[in-house]
């Protein structure tokens, strides 16, 4: 079987998308020599990131980093399965053009809310789902701030082309039940996320009192939430610190409320995930306040298999990852969020409790192999229609 994933982004660029189309491409190109009667699967990664990347030549699949358009075409014509990181909308109008099975991964909502993110913008606060109700003129008043009227019109119209085209897909993959009742596609396919196991060496006893963050330093995903939750805890006179890891365009904001609030706060900026496991090794509980953008939390999911206690908001998604191994406050709700924090202060054996309970959740729930079997159903399921 020849399967070529697309993903316009991949390493040596970090994110959730890149990561999950990595450890894909590595667990199909490993199934045909553990698993000889499921036959060999050849699979070929097309990307529109610039390399170098260090790991290149050790692949063991076939990447393609920028193809022109007429080697692109050969190498559609020539694959079994398309496999889209995202609806991209070329290569979903040249596979469906050749006839050729496709299936989509969605790893956002552009088939659903013009921005991808289901973020209302004007209130900053997770969206209700205009473009779903048809209320375009909601979707035009959120992206017009950042986008300007006419690219907000075009990605409004583009929304819409794109999921015209997803409909028509053979199978539409989603990482979480959730997602599948905000996209509502025809032929959906429910298969977790999966990632590698990680070390469990460390070079420092996790600390009930230090909280961490990870991610992508935006208002979406709510850090300005944590610092006003922190502040409240630190006037009542608990005594904890928070180390925030990432970086992005609310940095310089981030200080300004981080040094007001009097709270210990450390911004480490990006790390390189070689060295992420080293620089929380002292944190215990991982918070995400996240607004929006959320369609499966792989921050959560790497950080449980780590055995950390995560606190996260009640979007659909993180909830459905977290489960019962984790504490879930109220999207948006400072104070709900520092009550989370200070039964972790009050409560230091909830940090090993539930992060015992994490790694469990995560071992059992979302295991690679499983999520590799289930791709490999959809693909064969894909070539019988």
């Amino acid at each position: 079987m020849k399967v070529l994933i697309y993903s316009k982004l991949f390493m040596p660029n970090p994110g959730g998308t890149q990561t999950i189309v990595l450890e894909l491409a590595r667990g199909l190109s490993e199934w045909g020599s553990k698993h000889r009667e499921g036959g060999h699967v050849n699979v070929t990664v097309v990307t529109q990131t610039l390399g170098p990347w260090e790991e290149d030549a050790s692949l063991p699949f076939n990447l393609i980093r920028c193809p022109d358009l007429r080697r692109f075409i050969r190498l559609l014509r020539e694959t079994d399965i398309v496999h889209l990181a995202g609806p991209a909308m070329l290569p979903l109008a040249l596979g469906l053009l050749f006839r050729k099975p496709i299936v989509i991964e969605h790893h956002g909502f552009q088939v659903a809310c013009p921005n991808g993110l289901l973020f209302y913008e004007p209130t900053q606060s997770p969206c209700p789902g205009h473009f779903m109700a048809k209320r375009y003129d909601k979707c035009l008043e959120c992206n017009n701030a950042t986008m300007g009227r006419l690219k907000s019109f075009g990605q409004l119209v583009l929304t819409s082309v794109r999921r015209w085209l997803s409909g028509r897909t053979d199978m539409n993959i989603l990482p979480t039940e959730w997602l599948g009742t905000v996209l509502k596609l025809r032929r959906m396919s429910r298969v977790h996320h999966g990632i590698s196991p990680v070390s469990s060496l460390a070079s420092a006893e996790p600390s009930p009192s230090t909280f961490g963050f990870q991610g992508r330093l935006v208002s979406t995903k709510g850090i300005n939430l944590l610092l006003q939750a922190a502040a409240q805890l630190r006037h009542e006179g608990y005594n904890f610190r928070i180390k925030i890891v990432g970086d992005g365009p609310e940095l310089n904001r981030l200080r300004l409320m981080a040094a007001e609030s009097g709270v210990n706060i450390e911004f480490l900026g990006h790390i390189p995930e070689n060295r992420l496991q080293e620089s929380l090794s002292d944190v215990s509980t991982i918070v995400m306040p996240s607004l929006g953008g959320e369609v499966f939390g792989l921050v959560a999911s790497e950080n449980m298999q780590r055995g950390k206690l995560l606190i996260v908001s009640d979007l659909g998604a993180l909830r459905e990852v977290v489960g019962d191994a984790g504490l879930i406050f109220r999207t948006g709700d400072a104070d709900d969020l520092a009550s989370c924090m200070r039964r972790v202060l009050d409560n230091p054996t909830l940090t090993r409790s539930l992060g015992s309970a994490a790694r469990f959740r995560i071992e059992h729930v979302f295991r690679r192999d499983r999520m590799i079997q289930e791709h490999i159903r959809i693909y064969e399921a894909a070539l019988l229609r």
